[in-house]
């Protein structure tokens, strides 16, 4: 149950003066929270982004020229728009002792403004100065007020993100509005670090924001947003430290192997595991061979190797005498890791089956019938193996490929389908640090940081989207020496639809250049033909695969030697790291060229240099975050994880450690959250909506 103090916080928006049902969908929209209703601290939690200051200048000579202005001036003529123009402006001239300026006025009836602005009158005007023929004006002042009316200690006005019907003075009306209802909180943050940091309060920090006295109190760099960013921090690391008790709570088992198995695994390789992969099983071996529950994520770089530690982990799990499953996100990579998993596997004398939402009734049914029975050891697939059908015998080790694309309900539930089972996170993209503790905060890290011997640099070069015809050329001369090519489209927008028409389009002007040399591949196709046109490029029947994104991870055919990206500049720079990785897996020399709609700004340039310069997806994931925010990395825009409102990682990397070791403290004196600060940090939780989470692991 939500504290009562928290209340006023989770009142509808609709509450406040002048917010009927119009306004109310506008308030549901500007929040994010539709189609829920907004609530008040969902308002309070929208905070400005910049600041007008409409502080008095001491007289018009004295003003700028351009930009907001406020002035105190008397009325001096009017001068309304000729009769029978109704499109021509109302003009008023209004001065003081230095100078003047005139005030223009469209669409607005005579009697009104002479009512507004009666001549002889003193007036404060404020808004945008410009100089037109040489003269100062302003079109539709924002404010027109009595001197009596105008207070010097409300002149610096906050601007918001606004959604369509919504002004920033409306947004800060109700803001305004909200905070008078409020009451200040228990304090959930420790008396010293208040003290040291010079925060307020919780409710103070909110006033002090959306109702600044002074500009030093504004900004993200401000007391009080750094007091709200780390309260949205701490919330984060709690609910994860909450969820990883959750997961640990309940003992383990110890899973030992006798490393038959991966010792016939070792010897079917052509060659010899990297350090990093030696580190990484040897982490998780210690982690099986624990009595608590196993939570790891093993995040490595393009080619670094991951899907052999998982295939050595899952094979303690079998040594142990358990069942194992691995859960990819599309059915393309699923299908890739039983490829590559399989002939391994099976040379050590394991079974391996394949469940995804495309096999057919008869082969599902047997596929079932065998997980069930105990005669399959480690079974592959997409989100079909966590549906309700699915029943293992002894599934002990779940393995999870590219994380952040599955919801934390969705790596529960495979996790729910053993009893105690260990979990192994995976992820190809590489994942900057800050990110890590911030997302993954639940779970211990294992980093591939070495690629396998053999792995070639990719020559990776940035060509202009005119020069089209000549990299055509080009791949028709590699193409007849054996080249295999990718070609993908650009991301057009949202619409999917038009990222198809574009892979389309592409795929038809390729094919009359190379006619029955060209393959299509974009998430619409049916399984089948997807299928069909990925196993015609790896068997060379066709030299050129166009594509939409759909190839990003998962695709493995070493003959693969050019990758070409359209309108590279509209992706991020992990998702072309990802896609460049597609090639330098085999003998062949490789290229990534990086076609661009030009001009490109100058900070476009310099991301896609960045990939030019360097293979180090780590350096190149953290390029990623500062230039595009951890929502655009980590896709959580699409994946439903839980961005930040406020908290931003560039600029607030020493506010996220303290809050890790703050959560970890605080977890460990108190686990049930029951003292007096306990019961606090739980409110703090309700605030930054993280109870759904902890709901959500609890029923688990």
């Amino acid at each position: 149950m939500r504290p009562t103090e928290l209340d006023p916080f989770f009142a509808p928006v609709t509450t406040l003066p002048g917010i009927g049902p119009k306004l109310a969908s506008l308030f549901d929209t500007l929040t994010g929270r539709a189609p829920e209703p907004a609530r008040l601290i969902d308002l309070l939690l929208h905070l400005p982004i910049d600041l007008v200051d409409r502080a008095l200048s001491p007289s018009i000579v004295a003003a700028p020229t351009e930009g907001i202005v406020t002035l105190k001036v008397t009325v001096e003529a009017h001068k309304p728009a000729p009769p029978g123009r109704a499109s021509a402006p109302h003009r008023v001239i209004v001065g003081d002792e230095t100078g003047d300026v005139t005030l223009v006025f469209f669409r607005l009836p005579k009697a009104q403004l002479e009512q507004m602005l009666p001549l002889g009158a003193t007036r404060v005007i404020s808004g945008k100065m410009e100089l037109f023929d040489g003269m100062r004006q302003m079109v539709h002042p924002d404010r027109i007020l009595p001197p009596a009316k105008f207070e010097e200690s409300e002149t610096l006005e906050p601007l918001y993100p606004l959604t369509e019907g919504l002004t920033h003075r409306r947004v800060n009306l109700a803001a305004a509005s909200a905070l008078e209802r409020l009451r200040a909180l228990p304090e959930w943050q420790d008396a010293s670090l208040l003290a040291r940091q010079k925060w307020p309060g919780f409710v103070e920090a909110l006033a002090d924001l959306h109702r600044p006295q002074d500009k030093a109190d504004f900004g993200a760099e401000s007391v009080a947003y750094r007091r709200l960013a780390y309260d949205e921090l701490l919330a984060g690391q709690l609910a994860l430290q909450l969820v990883r008790a959750e997961q640990r709570g309940p003992r383990g088992r110890a899973l030992v192997g006798d490393g038959r198995l991966r010792a016939k695994i070792l010897a079917a390789l052509p060659f010899t595991p990297t350090g990093a992969q030696t580190r990484a099983l040897g982490e998780i071996e210690k982690d099986l061979a624990a009595p608590e529950r196993m939570l790891r994520l093993l995040q490595g770089d393009v080619g670094a190797g991951k899907t052999l530690v998982a295939l050595l982990a899952m094979a303690i799990a079998v040594e142990a005498g358990a069942q194992a499953a691995m859960m990819a996100p599309t059915d393309i990579l699923a299908r890739q890791h039983f490829l590559r998993i399989a002939p391994l596997a099976e040379a050590a004398g394991m079974r391996v089956g394949l469940l995804t939402g495309r096999a057919g009734a008869a082969e599902r049914n047997g596929m079932l019938d065998k997980l069930a029975a105990g005669e399959i050891d480690i079974a592959i697939g997409t989100h079909a193996l966590f549906q309700d059908s699915v029943v293992f015998k002894n599934l002990a080790l779940a393995v999870v490929d590219e994380q952040h694309r599955f919801g934390v309900e969705q790596r529960l539930a495979l996790a729910r389908k053993g009893d105690l089972v260990d979990l192994l996170v995976m992820t190809a993209t590489p994942i900057p640090r800050t990110l890590v503790l911030s997302y993954f905060g639940d779970l211990d890290v294992s980093v591939l940081d070495e690629k396998p011997p053999g792995r070639k640099p990719v020559d990776t070069r940035l060509v202009n989207q005119e020069r089209i015809g000549e990299i055509v050329a080009g791949i028709g001369r590699a193409i007849t020496t054996g080249a295999r090519v990718y070609w993908v489209c650009p991301l057009v927008g949202e619409s999917e639809k038009l990222d198809l028409a574009a892979a389309e389009e592409r795929f038809a002007d390729l094919d009359k250049h190379f006619p029955g040399k060209v393959g299509l591949v974009h998430g619409k196709m049916a399984g089948a033909e997807k299928d069909a046109a990925i196993r015609r490029f790896a068997a060379g029947e066709i030299a050129i695969l166009v594509a939409t994104t759909v190839i990003e991870v998962g695709m493995d055919v070493p003959e693969a030697s050019i990758m070409v990206i359209e309108e590279a500049q509209r992706f991020g720079l992990a998702q072309l790291h990802q896609l460049r990785g597609r090639v330098g897996r085999g003998a062949e020399k490789s290229n990534a060229i990086l076609l661009y709609r030009g001009p490109l700004s100058e900070t476009a340039r310099a991301r896609l240099e960045i990939l030019r310069q360097s293979e180090d997806g780590f350096r190149i994931a953290e390029e990623d975050l500062r230039l595009r925010g951890e929502g655009d990395v980590l896709g959580t825009r699409q994946s439903g994880m839980p961005g930040f409102r406020i908290a931003r990682l560039d600029l607030h990397q020493d506010l996220l450690k303290m809050a890790r070791d703050d959560a970890v403290l605080a977890m460990s004196r108190d686990a049930d959250l029951v003292s007096p600060r306990g019961k606090a940090l739980r409110m703090l939780l309700y605030l930054f909506g993280r109870d759904e989470a902890i709901r959500l692991m609890k029923a688990g």
